[in-house]
């Protein structure tokens, strides 16, 4: 990689004023196109580069909203935000923008972690429930009615559920 001179610069830079694209640049000065980007890069040092794809639907305001659901529990998955700020915004919003929003702002979904079926209180009342009817005869358990306790489910799945925790530096 040769160095560029302030000459060249000042050529780069006079051709790019008249409006010139970085290919006629380099044909006309006898230097790589990236030579050219690479140098208007440098001199432009606080100047906004397009990486190309299209605008964000989301508003930076959006954004934070959805953030707010997600940290604060209100909405516990990608899905569940996308249908908040749905109802927010006039532009629909798909669940992978979302994602991406997410993403971006350092976020990562994990699994949610199971909890006991029993907690330290319930096991407490168990045991004081059975404490209390330990010396219940047969006749007395015959009056008590039994529910099933079967569980069925009609919508919705006990599957892997998902939620979005916000990383931080060492531990994901």
């Amino acid at each position: 990689m040769h160095p560029t001179f302030s000459s060249q610069k000042k050529n780069i830079l006079s051709l790019v004023s008249n409006g010139h694209s970085t290919c006629t640049i380099a044909s006309r000065l006898g230097l790589s196109q990236s030579t050219i980007s690479r140098t208007l890069r440098n001199l432009h040092f606080n100047q906004h580069y397009s990486y190309g794809g299209h605008p964000s639907k989301l508003s930076f305001t959006s954004q934070r909203a959805v953030l707010t659901q997600i940290t604060t529990g209100k909405a516990a998955n990608a899905v569940k935000a996308t249908n908040y700020i749905n109802t927010i915004i006039p532009i629909l919003i798909f669940s992978e923008t979302m994602r991406r929003v997410l993403r971006k702002n350092s976020f990562k979904a994990v699994v949610k972690k199971k909890k006991p079926l029993l907690s330290a209180r319930h096991r407490q009342r168990r045991l004081a429930f059975a404490l209390k009817h330990r010396n219940w005869t047969v006749k007395d358990w015959k009056r008590v009615i039994w529910s099933d306790e079967t569980k069925i489910n009609r919508f919705q799945s006990d599957r892997r559920q998902w939620v979005w925790k916000q990383k931080r530096e060492g531990l994901i």
